[in-house]
């Protein structure tokens, strides 16, 4: 799958226990559903920093904001399916 952008992208930072609850749980229903996706620290980009940084962790769905803080389960299924 080289090339190929992930479906979802979770916005967190080092430290972050609802960034960690948030990407397990997106990489749990993203296995289930054979979704690619990635996390990227908001805190190794300035740019990510300053749009995220409050808000972390954000997933993002096919390059749009899907939601933030916390992972809605039934939600993302649905956007990814």
């Amino acid at each position: 799958m080289t090339g190929v952008e992930p479906r979802v992208t979770v916005y967190t930072r080092v430290g972050c226990h609802l960034c960690e609850v948030a990407a397990q749980a997106v990489e749990r229903i993203c296995g289930e559903l054979g979704r690619t996706w990635r996390a990227v620290d908001v805190d190794a980009d300035p740019a990510l920093r300053a749009e995220y940084g409050d808000q972390v962790p954000v997933i993002m769905v096919d390059g749009r904001e899907h939601g933030f803080w916390r992972v809605e389960e039934d939600r993302l299924r649905a956007a990814l399916a």
